[in-house]
Formats: C-alpha cells, sequence, structure tokens
C-alpha cells in the first residue's frame, strides 16, 4: 500500500489550493513552526457512519492556508519504520493490521475501528508525522509542530487498536525522543474530551513519561478517574464533567495539569490535541469555544520556553465537526506560531 498515494498537493487535498511544502531543512534558520501532513490521510475512511471523516482533514488545511499561517514550514509524514512502532506496540498488533488492511471495500477489526484500502498507510504516516516533528524539534530544525494527521491515536494499546485509533502517535513519538534523541523525561498533555487509555496503559509503570489529562467523565472509554495515578506517580487525570466550560478547564489545568507538568520539567512535551471539548462537538459534552483551545496551548508553550527550550509536538487527536475544529486548529497553531 505505501506508496500508492500521490505526493501530497493542494489538488489532490483541497480542491482550489495553493501552496506546496516546503522542506523543513529550507528553512530551518528562522526555527518557525512545522506543519506535518500527507494526502493518504484524506484517503483513509470508515465509512458513512462514522464521525472520524476526511472532512475533518479537509477543513483544518484550508483554515491552514490562510494568509496568517504563510509562515508555516511545510512536510509531508513519511511511513513510519516498524522499529520505531515496536517501542510502543507488540508484534502482533504490527501483524493484525497489516494482514487485515483490505484491497478494497472495508474491513472491520472492532466495533469503533474500520479500514478502507488507504487506511494502514495513513496509521503509518500518522505515526511517522509524529516521529517526523520530534526530529525537527529536537534537532532545532523547528521550535514546535503540529501533525495534522489521521487515523488519530490517543486510544491504541500496546495490541489493541480502538476509538477510531490504529497506532498510538504519542507513544510512538515519546518514545522515539527517548530512543533517537536521549530524551530522559518526556511529558505527553491530552486535552481531548475523550481520556487517552491507550497513551495510560502504555507508560502505566514508566516514571520518566508524565501523561496528564483533561477529559470529560463518565464517557468513553470509561478511563481516566483522578485516582488513577501511574505505578510512579507518572499519570495525572483531571476529569470534567459534562457541562463545564472554559472556566472549569482552565482550574483543572492550573490547580492539577500545569503545576505536575512544571515540576516535571520534561525534555519535550508531546501535545494529545483533541478538539472534541468543543461545544458544538458531537461526541461531548463540554462547552469549550476556540479561545480555550489557544489558551491551554500558551499556557503550555510558557512552561515548554522554561523548561524544555520551546519544545512541542502537537498531534491531532478528536474534533468531528469540522467547521468547529477547523476554527480551534487555527486557535491552536495560531498560538504556537505567536499569531
Amino acid at each position: 500500500m505505501p506508496g500508492r498515494h500521490a505526493d501530497f498537493t493542494r489538488r489532490a487535498a483541497i480542491a482550489g489550493a495553493g501552496a506546496s511544502l516546503v522542506c523543513v531543512g529550507a528553512r530551518a534558520a528562522t526555527a518557525s513552526t512545522l506543519l506535518v501532513t500527507h494526502s493518504a490521510a484524506l484517503a483513509h475512511d470508515m465509512g458513512p457512519m462514522y464521525v472520524e471523516r476526511p472532512e475533518r482533514l479537509r477543513a483544518i488545511l484550508r483554515a491552514l492556508d490562510e494568509p496568517r499561517f504563510a509562515d508555516l514550514m511545510r512536510q509531508e509524514a513519511p511511513l513510519a519504520a516498524q522499529q520505531a512502532l515496536l517501542r510502543a506496540h507488540r508484534s502482533q498488533h504490527l501483524a493484525r493490521l497489516a494482514k487485515t488492511a483490505p484491497s478494497d471495500g472495508y474491513a472491520r477489526i472492532g466495533p469503533d475501528v474500520v479500514m478502507n484500502g488507504a487506511t494502514h498507510e495513513a496509521a503509518l504516516r500518522a505515526a511517522g508525522g509524529a516521529i517526523a516533528a520530534v526530529d525537527a524539534v529536537m534537532n532545532g530544525e523547528a521550535k514546535n509542530a503540529f501533525v495534522a494527521m489521521r487515523p488519530p491515536g490517543h486510544h491504541a494499546t500496546r495490541d489493541t487498536p480502538m476509538g477510531f485509533c490504529f497506532f498510538n502517535n504519542a507513544a510512538v513519538a515519546a518514545q522515539h525522543a527517548r530512543a533517537a534523541h536521549g530524551a530522559s523525561r518526556v511529558a505527553i498533555v491530552d486535552f481531548d474530551v475523550h481520556h487517552g487509555n491507550g497513551v495510560q496503559d502504555i507508560f502505566w509503570s514508566d516514571r520518566n513519561v508524565l501523561y496528564a489529562s483533561t477529559h470529560q467523565m463518565p464517557l468513553y472509554p470509561g478511563t481516566g478517574a483522578a485516582s488513577e495515578t501511574g505505578e510512579h506517580n507518572n499519570i495525572v487525570n483531571a476529569p470534567l464533567v459534562k457541562g463545564d466550560g472554559g472556566a472549569q478547564f482552565r482550574e483543572a489545568l492550573a490547580s492539577r495539569i500545569l503545576p505536575r507538568l512544571d515540576a516535571f520539567s520534561p525534555e519535550i512535551i508531546i501535545l494529545c490535541a483533541g478538539f472534541d471539548a468543543h461545544l458544538h462537538d458531537p461526541l461531548g459534552g463540554l462547552r469549550l469555544i476556540a479561545d480555550d483551545f489557544r489558551d491551554v496551548t500558551l499556557r503550555v508553550m510558557e512552561i515548554a520556553a522554561r523548561r524544555c527550550n520551546g519544545r512541542i509536538v502537537s498531534l491531532l487527536e478528536g474534533g468531528y465537526r469540522p467547521e468547529d475544529l477547523a476554527r480551534s486548529v487555527a486557535a491552536h497553531v495560531g498560538a504556537l506560531i505567536g499569531a
């Protein structure tokens, strides 16, 4: 399947588009924000009954084609190497996904995970994009990065795809930062409306990875209670309840998430950037608006500037109403670039 799709162009991604992707090294001196994406992510489709659809990414890319984002560096997401995936997943998981990938039509591997002919490549490139973003940020080629790829990742466990997720992109990125760049402490901050059970599961016993999440409870997948703290007190959950809005979100960040993030003093921060806590999202019950996503980004950036030379890699997770998703991502990326 790799190589089936043409290189990313705006014609392939969005009708009527413009700017081609720019190699990261071409503008490394500016230490700008890097956007990583690939047209394969638009070809992944789980079928009409699911809200995790290509239209999500099309809306994001349209928004990021606005003039204020002209200084974004742009790079195509590469395929993740098996070695990198095996740091977060078991070999049986990789083999199952490769074997299940259909040549045409759909293949269901769970109640909320369906593959079409493009899914395997898209998932490999979503993980590979996270790896490329870590490389760029750790090497100083970009000050921070946003990976606009799908499928998302934070629900996937070591051996189970679930919740629209196939590979755990955040876990793969964190492990790559350690293995390839010698990072001794990696923090993962998750503000998706759903708890990232897969990230928590993978790093439950790892004292050198902090996982901190705000999310709605009760809600899918049923994990994320404040009492779930990990084997080494390296898990921080700050659950919110249906109807909570920006005030409660900021309080959860200020009282639980950000102090622990600051004290952990990570060498890189990875964001599970889900935007389904938006008040209009069909899958959640929180009441955030685009400015709330800008606010959390700025707060994390303050800590990143103090603790890890500003190194942040943000990975797209949820957000299922395309127009609100696009506005929320624009607010998030606008904060990353300082616009």
